[in-house]
Parts: structure tokens; sequence; C-alpha cells
């Protein structure tokens, strides 16, 4: 995305960053979220037999606006140090459930007018911290597979699945320039 796109008075535009993976989330109230983006913590209830865990309650929770007219649920399985970045989109809203392995998730703020406009997030979610992610339009989203095992997220889109509303960044975009590596802290 080279150049500014309007859509519903938004205004979105590739920031410049320096190298890194921006701000670390580790709590779903941090202060350091980009604007727009929501965390919760959701349940799971292991046994002897595995576990249970419900995605959502239409109606209730992360994505209680979504009209269930046109509430999408999907799922998708990547295989271990799978990157799939980055991607945005100019209406829809999304709502991920990571319910099965451990996902680096990067956010970028593309919107112009946002407070935080430019803003990098990081988050890691999944099995050992599983907490439900809310993507407004206009956030930049992607992920890396971490750890030894496959990983599967099931989400919700507040619409149909449009091809029109969606952009691509790659992930190795030279001005976001999130940084993939190990983080060797």
């Amino acid at each position: 995305m080279s150049s500014a796109v309007r859509e519903h008075s938004v205004e979105l535009a590739t920031p410049s960053c320096d190298k890194g993976i921006g701000k670390v989330i580790l709590t779903p109230d941090s202060p350091d979220l980009i604007a727009g983006v929501r965390l919760a913590p959701y349940s799971l209830w292991p046994d002897d037999r595995g576990y249970f865990l419900e995605v959502t309650r239409l109606g209730q929770g992360l994505a209680a606006a979504f009209p269930k007219e046109t509430t999408q649920v999907s799922a998708a399985l990547s295989y271990p140090g799978t990157i799939k970045a980055f991607h945005f989109h100019k209406l829809q809203t999304d709502c991920w459930v990571p319910v099965q392995g451990m996902f680096q998730v990067a956010l970028v703020d593309l919107r112009k007018d946002s407070a935080t406009f430019g803003l990098r997030n990081t988050l890691y979610i999944g099995a050992l911290r599983p907490w439900q992610l809310l993507v407004p339009p206009g956030v930049a989203h992607g992920y890396k597979v971490i750890g030894p095992d496959s990983a599967m997220l099931v989400y919700l889109t507040d619409r149909f699945y449009d091809p029109k509303d969606e952009g691509r960044i790659p992930y190795n975009d030279p001005q976001i320039q999130y940084d993939w590596e190990m983080q060797h802290k």
C-alpha cells in the first residue's frame, strides 16, 4: 500500500517505523495497546480427556456488536514457523481466538487520524496465554506460529469475506520493519 486509501472517513497509510517489534503487550488492559484493539481472556476447562473452550456467544464478549446476519466464523491451521502477515481491512472487524499452539501476533496502526498511528504491538497468545483479540478496521495484523507445534486460529468477522475490503502488505515491508526473528531477551 504505497499511497493512502480513503474509505468511510478513515485514511490509511503505511507508517515508517524503526526496526523492531513495537510494544509487547503483557496485560489485556495495557495502556500501550493500539487504539480500538481489545483483549479478553477466555476460559479453558481441562480434564483427563482433553479440554473444552467456548469460542463465543453471539451478542456477548468482544464480538458482542457483530451482526448475527453477517458474522462469519472461520479457522486456519498453520505449521510451526509459518508467517502470515500483513493484511488489513477497511471495513471488517476481526475477533481472533487462538485455540491450539502459540502465536506471535503483530499489529500496526495504519489509520492516519488515529492517536496511535504507526504504533506496533506484539502479543504472544494461544495455549500459554488464552486471550481473544479484537482487531478493528485499519489495523494491519499478522502472526508467526512459535514453538514446535502447529497452531489453530478460530476467528469471527463482523461481515462476510469480501476481497475488495482486504489489503496486503508484505511481512518484510521495508517501512514497517517488523522483526520476525527470535528476540533473545
